[in-house]
């Protein structure tokens, strides 16, 4: 049996940098990754960067093109998304392997004890031992139990879909969520017709109903055809069999490929937490404190796998609580970096920071609201992208930012600046009267914040 310092079970953004952080302290570190195609975690190989690399990609297509023309363009996309990731992954293997504190394995690990992990390689299977143990293993699709979905070799997810190299004509889109709407403009702007069918009767509810009706609106104009109230029953093929929940129809629909919108969830699968003491909830993320520790107190998980936001911003930002819990104060905690900022690449992007209007009335708040059309932005107009709408939701009695949702060009910047400004408790007239450069984006909060 192999003695470690500590052994994290997982290649992602916060594990990695913590296992190059106990390196630099001389502390012998194991990671373990069961694919050689996931060095660097799921952002670098299957989540941020291929997609973003083809939503801008998608975003440069010519609309006017032929058919093979479309087929070249977008078969040149993934190539060039491939090349990206590819660099990336053995960048990030090399920074780990190269380092003669680290060792990588490539093998599924799971617990054989509280203190000792399993890893089954190719050539052979070992134990390794560590006083600290990190679980990094972040999340996965989730495949909904429809009849026929396994079977068909239409259906792709989120990561397989992003290895076709054949632009499918007709796709199907199951799942009106955020990366359902992030696959369909994608899909849409490289020139499929995307058909998104969505179970529940309105899209992205998470969100106000004036923005995500902004949002259906521009994506619409993109030519995406939403279902709403569709419930999908079975897959027989490249066919979608849905019902209407309200009017009780059938429907079918078909496809060149079908993708599974669906969500994902904690990937637990295989760790044999049981062995480790180590307590999942009701969803499956795995249970853990303000400091990450999971009721095995030497146990800690980083990211995805523990639930809540599933963005690689939170992951690295676990690291930071195990470095300071670790080596530090241990002053930072989980609970001190609400709010959280996000955002959807649809085109234009969707961004958010804090309560929308509705969670603020129905917390019973007294608030002033204020919207701005992206058109009236003389950046937007130099852009040629001026679609969509700023919103602000400001508490009226404390002057402090509640909460801004921004949809337009450039949002997926500029909410960084509004996030700033609440994280350090400056009233909204912070932005109102900040001098920004002229013609940008972010000088729209001048007029946002203008009530």
């Amino acid at each position: 049996m192999k003695q470690y310092d500590a052994i994290i079970i997982g290649f992602g953004k916060g594990g990695k940098t913590l296992a190059a952080e106990l390196a630099k302290r001389n502390q012998s570190v194991a990671v373990i990754e069961r694919s050689d195609k996931m060095y660097g975690g799921t952002c670098i190989n299957i989540g941020c960067i291929p997609t973003k690399t083809l939503v801008h990609a998608a975003k440069l297509a010519d609309k006017d093109a032929s058919w093979d023309e479309k087929q070249a363009y977008y078969r040149r996309a993934i190539a060039g998304k491939e090349e990206v990731t590819s660099f990336l992954r053995q960048k990030n293997y090399h920074n780990l392997a190269d380092n003669p504190h680290i060792t990588v394995y490539t093998g599924i690990g799971s617990f054989a004890g509280p203190d000792v992990v399993e890893v089954r390689m190719a050539e052979e299977t070992i134990q390794l031992q560590a006083s600290r143990i990190f679980i990094n293993t972040g999340a996965e699709t989730i495949i909904p139990p429809i009849e026929g979905i396994q079977s068909s070799p239409k259906v792709y997810t989120s990561t397989s879909i992003m290895e076709l190299t054949e632009l499918p004509a007709r796709l199907v889109i199951v799942g009106g969520g955020y990366i359902g709407l992030e696959f369909a403009s994608m899909y849409a702007s490289f020139g499929s017709q995307v058909t998104v069918l969505e179970g529940y009767s309105e899209l992205i509810s998470r969100e106000d109903r004036d923005i995500a009706a902004s949002v259906q609106e521009v994506l619409e104009q993109k030519g995406i055809v939403f279902r709403l109230n569709a419930r999908v029953q079975s897959v027989n093929g490249s066919t979608v069999v849905y019902q209407d929940v309200v009017t009780g129809e059938e429907h079918r629909l078909v496809g060149d490929a079908i993708l599974l919108a669906t969500g994902r969830r904690p990937n637990i699968s295989g760790l044999n937490l049981e062995a480790a003491g180590v307590e999942v909830n009701e969803r499956g993320a795995i249970i853990v404190n303000e400091h990450l520790q999971t009721t095995n107190p030497n146990i800690r998980a980083i990211g995805d796998v523990k639930g809540g936001l599933q963005f690689t911003y939170i992951s690295l930002d676990d690291y930071r609580i195990l470095r300071e819990d670790l080596f530090g104060a241990g002053e930072r905690k989980v609970s001190d970096r609400d709010p959280v900022s996000y955002s959807v690449f649809i085109d234009p992007p969707l961004a958010r920071i804090g309560l929308s209007e509705a969670e603020a009335r129905k917390k019973g708040l007294n608030i002033k609201v204020n919207k701005l059309p992206v058109a009236a932005i003389p950046r937007a107009r130099t852009l040629g992208d001026t679609n969509g709408v700023f919103k602000v939701v400001v508490d009226a009695d404390t002057d402090k930012i509640l909460g801004c949702t921004l949809f337009g060009p450039d949002s997926s910047e500029v909410i960084n600046l509004v996030t700033m400004a609440m994280k350090t408790g400056q009233e909204y007239t912070f932005l109102r009267d900040f001098i920004f450069t002229h013609p940008s984006m972010s000088e729209a909060l001048n007029d946002l914040m203008n009530f």
